[in-house]
């Protein structure tokens, strides 16, 4: 019988050498954050561990409540910094390094495909765009494995997403797994890998990869993955030139749980309505709602090309009177693209306050938090119940151009209305 990519990372990694149930492996890099590695940090020394299995393979990113909102932030980054200079851990990063996680990563070219990845935060299935196993594990998993550079792994089982058809005008990869999650459900694909396939997945850019593979946990899954190619050979070469990695596909006769197809022939784009990410519609559905606030950014959509897409949309256009507008780039390197190509300066003459490269309002942390009552339309990744802010507040999800023409309007806007 044939294997996925994920049975053969896993079977590449394992220490007995064979595919099993649950599998012990070696971990290629670990990471954790402001808000999950002080936990971890903490559990490494209360189990009395005095070394690390490398020091450059564990990475700490201090990006969720960066720059530091209150006294218990600005504590958690100064113990994950006195941790990191003890253990001579190389990629220890700081706001004046570093931008959110997700994005900064792969950037960075600290992930390759056939990687195995562990991180302590949920949306470490980032990665499985650039075809690597990346799995979200719990703070104290990231402290063991920090010692042991190993962890334990239960095998998913893999489902494959064939998207047929051409991306129509105005959608992204956030409209595909919108219509994705809405089509199966916030547990419709409960531990299991959603592999994302078909031409419309092909020709995609790796922004567009990353955010398809960044919200398969808002399925249940326990990654995302896409096979690596051409476009994903391009980007490692800029990301990380000197990498060795093998490129790893599927055998044409592994075994998938099921195969499920998705046409994009009539999809116009998706809104994720409250409170669910599953709670899907379209757009043009949604014109009467009015929002409080936009917030264009995140791990999910805070990239150059989400920015170029907002960008001129609004160019020459003015944000609604008393609507807040607020775009995060994802990185340094991002905001400094970003305003090399005059983005910035179309996002500051629109009205919008630029914020320096964070998770933010995105869960609840800050530069956005909603009052009660307030609604907003945003690019992040989840709108539970007081994800933003109040319990009593309303987040919209949608891609990059539906909340920069919602900025605009004041109200849920189709995009081709502005254009």
């Amino acid at each position: 019988m044939g294997l996925t990519i994920i049975e053969k990372i896993l079977l590449n990694h394992s220490l007995s050498k064979r595919l099993e149930d649950f599998i012990y492996a070696k971990v290629d890099f670990c990471f954790g954050n402001d808000i999950t590695a002080p936990l971890a940090v903490k559990e490494f020394e209360k189990a009395g561990f005095t070394s690390v299995f490398d020091s450059n393979k564990i990475g700490i990113i201090c990006d969720h409540f960066t720059p530091a909102r209150d006294m218990v932030a600005a504590n958690n980054v100064k113990l994950l910094k006195k941790f990191s200079q003890r253990y001579k851990i190389k990629h220890f990063y700081d706001i004046d390094r570093c931008g959110i996680e997700h994005a900064f990563i792969p950037e960075s070219g600290l992930v390759k495909p056939g990687d195995l990845v562990i991180g302590a935060d949920s949306h470490t299935c980032t990665y499985g765009a650039l075809g690597a196993a990346s799995f979200g594990v719990g703070s104290t998993d990231l402290a063991a494995a920090m010692k042991e550079g190993k962890a334990w792994f239960r095998k998913p089982e893999t489902i494959k997403f064939i998207y047929k058809g051409k991306m129509p005008l105005w959608l992204s990869g956030k409209d595909l797994i919108l219509a994705t999650i809405g089509k199966i459900g916030v547990d419709g694909a409960l531990y299991k890998v959603m592999e994302f396939s078909g031409q419309a997945i092909k020709s995609l850019s790796m922004d567009d990869r990353f955010t398809i593979c960044n919200m398969a946990i808002e399925a249940g899954a326990k990654t995302g993955l896409i096979e690596a190619d051409d476009i994903t050979l391009k980007y490692m070469e800029k990301a990380s030139p000197r990498a060795k990695f093998k490129v790893l596909k599927n055998d044409k006769d592994a075994r998938y749980h099921s195969i499920i197809e998705i046409d994009l022939h009539k999809l116009e784009p998706q809104v994720a309505c409250p409170h669910l990410p599953s709670n899907v519609k379209g757009v043009s559905k949604l014109k009467k709602i009015k929002v409080d606030q936009v917030v264009i950014g995140s791990c999910t959509n805070g990239r150059l090309s989400d920015l170029k897409t907002a960008a001129m949309l609004i160019k020459g256009k003015k944000v609604k009177k008393g609507l807040r507008a607020i775009v995060i780039p994802a990185t340094p390197k991002i905001y400094q693209e970003a305003e090399k190509k005059k983005y910035l300066e179309i996002f500051q003459k629109a009205g919008f306050v630029i914020s320096p490269a964070t998770c933010g309002p995105c869960l609840g942390g800050h530069t956005g938090i909603l009052a009660k009552g307030e609604v907003a339309i945003a690019t992040t990744n989840r709108n539970f119940i007081g994800r933003m802010g109040s319990p009593e507040s309303y987040v919209y999800l949608s891609n990059p151009a539906v909340a920069a023409a919602s900025s605009i309007t004041g109200t849920i806007t189709h995009p081709k209305e502005l254009a």
